[in-house]
């Protein structure tokens, strides 16, 4: 009976973390935290773009999804959890048309915000205009969008909110409104220490982003489990830790920032490409190595490799093949 009264309190927290989440927001909205996340990428430069100070005071997020090499050939580009703006004013840059930029929120007083801060964004950049900008009321458990109409869609620190059973539905609806090839660009925090129960189901710690942590090799999984054929691991860097004393563990969490772009690609046979940041390089006599798989590698020229083709390689024993281990940086040009 013990058991089953702590199952029905967790799962009570779970139906009532979101609301909590929504509070949170709608007061970030209504007075700007400039503490409440902790960005770990430079704010990305462009000619002629100028970021008003109050987006980057609500710039609620733990990375970038911003990367010019997927905002080509006008894209349209969907972002879920509007925040300030600033990401949508960054992608309105590579997609100056009315409405090119869809930006979906729950929360009232975020769209109300983020509205306003495109008025400063007008005054501050000739070339931005508030249409290219669709505002929306939407879940991003139920998306306001059609079936494979976006050719990019980002969230920034919005997903690692979500219990696993959400997440599956969000991953599920962005892969639903991308394109064949779309891609999904998200920045979330992981941690390889297991999340305590004490943390994972306080509601507050949730919405902060910080006990929703995932390890990075479940977090991946759950996105080639919802069908994307290949996931970038763009960067990883130090974002948090929870101390003993100052939150509820037994020990110190370390939590880092993930960004990862996952591609709507055909699922491989043998599984999902998965590039972590690995390079192999073949230092032998002749003039390639070639493994008949679709990989030729040239002397002394690094290659990209995803981590099933770098296990592959490794698996010959070969000499003169050296595959590096994951870096967790990698910027495209890859083996697949």
């Amino acid at each position: 009976m013990q058991v089953l009264a702590v199952a029905e309190q967790l799962l009570d927290r779970m139906e009532t973390y979101l609301e909590t989440t929504k509070n949170v927001y709608a007061a970030a909205a209504e007075t700007p935290d400039v503490g409440l996340c902790c960005t770990t990428t430079p704010v990305w430069a462009f000619p002629d773009l100028e970021i008003p100070k109050i987006m980057l005071d609500m710039n609620y997020g733990c990375g970038s999804t911003v990367h010019p090499r997927d905002l080509v050939n006008n894209p349209k580009i969907l972002y879920v959890g509007v925040g300030g703006g600033m990401e949508l004013l960054q992608f309105s840059y590579f997609s100056r048309q009315k409405n090119g930029v869809i930006g979906v929120d729950v929360v009232d007083e975020m769209l109300d915000a983020c509205k306003n801060n495109f008025q400063e964004a007008a005054n501050q950049n000739s070339w931005f205009d508030p249409s290219f900008v669709d505002i929306r009321k939407g879940d991003a458990l139920n998306l306001p969008i059609e079936d494979e109409t976006v050719d990019v869609a980002a969230q920034n620190c919005l997903f690692n909110i979500f219990h696993e059973e959400d997440l599956k539905k969000a991953l599920k609806e962005m892969y639903r409104v991308l394109k064949p090839r779309g891609r999904l660009v998200l920045s979330d925090p992981i941690a390889e220490h297991k999340m305590p129960d004490s943390l994972k189901f306080d509601e507050r710690l949730r919405a902060l982003c910080l006990s929703g942590s995932l390890p990075l090799k479940d977090y991946i999984k759950m996105i080639t489990d919802v069908g994307f054929g290949t996931v970038e691991i763009r960067a990883k860097r130090p974002y948090r830790i929870l101390k003993p004393g100052q939150y509820d563990t037994p020990e110190a969490i370390f939590i880092e920032s993930v960004e990862v772009c996952a591609i709507k690609d055909p699922m491989p046979e043998d599984g999902p490409c998965v590039f972590t940041g690995r390079t192999a390089i073949y230092t032998g006599q002749e003039e390639c190595f070639d493994d008949h798989k679709g990989h030729v590698l040239l002397p002394n020229q690094p290659l990209s490799v995803c981590d099933k083709t770098a296990g592959n390689l490794e698996a010959l024993n070969d000499e003169n093949i050296w595959v590096s281990p994951s870096t967790y940086f990698y910027d495209g040009g890859g083996c697949c």
